[in-house]
């Protein structure tokens, strides 16, 4: 009986595991042809652009993943751009500051924001690349 109930502790575990696989969102460094490709596959796209010395982004980030991790956002693709270090993407977007967050359906961006640590509002803002 405890083999039993041990087997069928592992078995629901590696269940939840692959669920939960298939509801991650993809988060990626950016990478202009990875971003490039999602945007003519049509994929909603939402760009963030941060610094880790950045307090806002820090607030920003668990209200993102908060949001991310809700089935209705599973096939959104983030890019994380270094404010610091990938000067060339922070200019192709015209990013003015890092806390920076533009998303995209597809190939048309779809809204932006900066600063912003609101979770209604940047929710509004993520459900726009849908």
């Amino acid at each position: 009986m405890i083999k039993f109930l041990a087997r069928l502790t592992a078995a629901a575990l590696v269940a939840f595991a692959t669920a939960s696989a298939a509801l991650a969102v993809e988060n990626v460094p950016y990478d202009r042809t990875k971003f490039d490709a999602a945007q003519k596959e049509g994929k909603p796209i939402l760009v963030d652009i941060s610094a880790p010395w950045c307090p806002t982004c820090k607030v920003q980030k668990p209200i993102v993943e908060k949001l991310t991790n809700k089935p209705e956002y599973k096939s959104l693709t983030i890019f994380e751009v270094d404010f610091d270090s990938q000067k060339d993407a922070v200019k192709r977007f015209g990013a003015r500051s890092q806390s920076t967050l533009i998303v995209f359906k597809g190939a048309k961006e779809t809204g932006r924001s900066a600063g912003d640590t609101r979770e209604a509002s940047i929710e509004t803002l993520v459900k726009s690349a849908f």
